[in-house]
């Protein structure tokens, strides 16, 4: 139980001891912050989802609708974490959250299917789609060379393991200017669908009926709000580098608040864009719409949009990799991965260890690039599950430690709790009904952490042999 301790002691530090103990330094400020969750927020997903929100929801103005529901839904988990992350000041996210709440065990299995999967998949899946979109110009009308992509991503993942080895400044300034770029580029696309829907016909028919009610299932309705909350994916983001935040009891919800908020309007209004420049046919069945939009109103001037779509894939990567060391770090810190995760360079103040081996997982990924979708789709139920059981953990803990014993920095209505939880309780359930075999197999890699947990932490001190291994 002494993880459990190191976390509940964690919510009481304030910055300076927590300087003063030597850990990672606060050095993020609100406009970082903000720039963390927008830029791991906004990747390859809204150049992808709107297809597949389309395609399930097979309406214009319900696909919008849709979107904006996914980014209130975001918002409202994101509340929640903000008082979890400024009651529990320890770096580490869900892990840390269902750590305290729950145990080393159920904390692990957390950390896990995260550390070992979602994480290094994410951040190889997005460098691949960079790859694909910085290349596109050079091929507009053919196949990319064979394996041309895959060096290109793993020199994309090499390159921002060392920035963000070099410093914590390095990486917020990249991230910096590569947010500001993507949302340049949805600036762009939005500007132009605000011109062509004031120029009038053609470009208000997709939205002719818009509201009709379609025929569909409860679950293509489902699929469709996995698709937008997808895109929505890196919300809970800056809570893995908490302690990182300068006074995060006030910048971590300000910065959570205003992120959802640019976030949910910027999509909203690209797709309404896509809607106007497009059709919805075309929509469903262009594989790139972004480049398609910019190919059919940018003339010459075409190649930019791959080119800003890429740029936006690189800043995401960077905002992945940034906090997923984290996660391997405070892992590494509590004994759930080897100590030596938890190592910091005394004079960079990063923790190189945990960057490289998250750059070596991401790394590894790319072997299996042609079906790392397959492999996310796996696990995203177990990810919903994940941040049902971090919800329950806030609900639990307001049991656990009363807020008249244990006041909260922030305190959110008990309501969002348990309306966020009965949000992920449907998105786990409906995939168990639609699709049991890969729900199956997403509940298998998760318990595939448990042999390690019984092996490496529970045990630990039983087996010389693992321990040697650990050790070196």
């Amino acid at each position: 139980m002494l993880s459990c301790t190191i976390f509940l002691k964690a919510k009481c530090c304030d910055d300076d001891e927590i300087e003063e103990a030597g850990g990672l330094k606060p050095t993020v400020t609100l406009f970082g912050g903000v720039m963390v969750i927008v830029g791991c927020i906004i990747g390859s997903g809204i150049f992808i989802s709107p297809k597949g929100v389309h395609e399930n929801i097979n309406s214009v103005g319900w696909s919008l609708i849709i979107w904006v529901v996914c980014g209130v839904f975001s918002a409202l988990g994101a509340y929640c974490y903000a008082e979890l992350g400024t009651f529990i000041r320890s770096s580490g996210g869900d892990y840390a959250y269902v750590l305290a709440a729950f145990g080393p065990l159920m904390g692990f299995l957390r950390m896990w299917i995260e550390c070992i999967i979602v994480r290094p998949c994410t951040i190889t899946a997005v460098a691949m789609t960079f790859a694909t979109y910085i290349l596109r110009p050079f091929y507009p009308d053919c196949d990319l060379p064979f394996l041309v992509p895959q060096l290109l991503a793993a020199g994309c993942i090499i390159l921002l393991a060392q920035i963000n080895i070099i410093s914590v400044k390095a990486v917020t300034w990249v991230q910096n200017v590569f947010t500001i770029a993507k949302l340049l580029a949805l600036t762009l696309i939005i500007g132009t669908g605000i011109v062509l829907l004031v120029s009038g016909d053609p470009y208000r028919e997709s939205f002719h009926n818009a509201f009709e009610w379609p025929e569909v299932t409860a679950g293509q309705i489902a699929l469709a709000f996995y698709c937008g909350l997808w895109a929505y994916n890196g919300w809970n983001y800056l809570n893995f580098i908490t302690e990182e935040l300068i006074n995060p009891t006030r910048n971590l919800p300000l910065a959570i608040g205003i992120s959802c908020t640019i976030c949910t309007v910027v999509y909203t209004f690209t797709n309404i864009a896509f809607y106007a420049g497009t059709s919805p046919e075309v929509l469903l069945e262009s594989t790139a719409i972004a480049v398609t939009f910019a190919n059919k109103f940018y003339g010459n001037f075409a190649f930019i949009m791959p080119i800003l779509v890429a740029c936006s894939c690189f800043g995401t990567v960077n905002g992945v990799m940034l906090t997923s060391s984290r996660l391997f770090y405070v892992a590494g810190r509590n004994k759930h991965m080897p100590s030596v995760l938890s190592y910091l360079n005394p004079d960079l103040g990063t923790p190189i260890p945990a960057v490289l081996f998250t750059a070596f997982l991401s790394l590894c990924y790319l072997l299996l690039s042609d079906n790392i979708y397959t492999l996310i789709n796996y696990v995203q139920i177990v990810n919903w599950l994940a941040i049902g059981v971090a919800t329950a953990g806030l609900i639990w803990l307001r049991k656990k430690q009363p807020v008249e014993k244990y006041p909260r920095p922030l305190q959110v209505n008990i309501i969002f709790p348990w309306l966020f939880l009965l949000g992920c309780a449907l998105l786990v359930l409906f995939p168990m009904i639609q699709a049991p075999k890969d729900t199956l197999i997403g509940i298998c890699i998760m318990l595939t952490g448990l042999p390690i947990y019984f092996l490496c932490v529970h045990w630990q001190g039983k087996f010389k042999f693992i321990d040697d291994l650990m050790g070196n």
